[in-house]
């Protein structure tokens, strides 16, 4: 089961931010550079999606309506329920950081790759994946004030216009431009991939350091880190069981399952991470908290899935159903270039 390298990065960021907390300047520096970063990294998230990629996918829309629901609807309603937990398991901080996670969209490279590794359908994962990161810019602010409203750290009108001009406004601006400089995303896709994770890694050293000069951690024991990780173990659970068989149920073949089953019970921490910092401002730590743990969490879980669907015998393929199989590989290959 493996550990993602950036989560150690990340926790060595939190270690800095406990060690060496930004401070007066340094604070008001620090949370500029870090609404900076934000701002460009959904700028590239804009400029990377292609239109057409998005157009073609709508092909499979069964499929992805499904990932849309898990994602958004029982994902939310899994957060909600988690509320009789509270004071007994979790304290009522950890659950606004388990609701926030359960809002979040899903992701895009993980599940591409275990769908993959799990020979599934990879044109869908990479759709699904996309739709759910562009729906997510508009909905998670939604239902987090919905949900969260000002409980959730100060989730206010004046957050909801921070989300439109911080995330949504460079997001469209990427797209408008990809035409002129999409070429030049493709080409340095690795460099500027440095730039993503790079401008995560300031995101959280400026929440946890507020976290820190606020004194917030002390709110946090062994204990309740124990109750939320079972938590959270219980979630995941439910949702990979629930999208695999309810895959099943809805009439989808083992690939399409596949992709649902990686797309559909995944939170993106890329994505989370910056809402995070926008909607909680000085709270942001405590609520991205769940967020982190969860991420690695379900990168352990699925890498044993994957490894195991893979081992899975293909059904054999009649030469009636070859056709079918051969038109949506089209459709699929037509949405993965780019």
């Amino acid at each position: 089961m493996p550990i993602d390298p950036y989560i150690l990065l990340l926790l060595g960021t939190v270690g800095i931010a406990a060690l060496l907390p930004a401070r007066g300047a340094g604070a008001d520096v620090a949370s500029g550079a870090s609404t900076a970063a934000i701002a460009f990294l959904f700028f590239l998230y804009g400029a990377r999606l292609s239109t057409r990629e998005a157009l073609d996918g709508l092909k499979h829309w069964r499929l992805h309506t499904t990932v849309l629901a898990c994602t958004f609807v029982v994902f939310p309603l899994l957060g909600l329920a988690a509320r009789g937990l509270v004071p007994v398991l979790l304290t009522h901080p950890l659950y606004q950081g388990l609701l926030f996670l359960t809002l979040v969209p899903s992701t895009v490279q993980s599940s591409i790759a275990f769908t993959s590794i799990a020979r599934g359908n990879v044109p869908a994962a990479i759709c699904a994946g996309s739709f759910s990161s562009l729906a997510g810019i508009v909905i998670t602010p939604l239902l987090a004030g919905a949900l969260l409203g000002s409980s959730g750290g100060g989730f206010s009108a004046d957050s909801l216009l921070k989300i439109v001009l911080q995330l949504l406004v460079p997001f469209l601006a990427g797209q408008l431009l990809r035409r002129w400089i999409g070429g030049f995303i493709t080409r340095h896709k690795k460099i500027l991939g440095y730039v993503d994770r790079g401008s995560i890694l300031l995101v959280v050293y400026t929440a946890f350091s507020e976290g820190m000069v606020q004194g917030i951690w002390h709110q946090v024991s062994a204990v309740r880190l124990a109750g939320l990780l079972a938590v959270e173990a219980v979630v995941l659970a439910v949702m990979l069981t629930l999208t695999w068989y309810g895959g099943k149920a809805l009439r989808f073949d083992r690939e399409d399952r596949i992709a649902i089953q990686f797309a559909g019970s995944k939170k993106s921490l890329a994505s989370g991470l910056p809402m995070a910092s926008v909607l909680f401002g000085a709270h942001a730590s405590l609520a991205v908290l769940p967020l982190m743990l969860f991420h690695q969490m379900q990168l352990m879980v699925c890498a044993v899935i994957a490894k195991r669907r893979a081992r899975d015998p293909l059904p054999e393929v009649t030469e009636s159903a070859a056709p079918t199989a051969g038109s949506r590989t089209a459709v699929g290959t037509g949405t993965r270039s780019g």
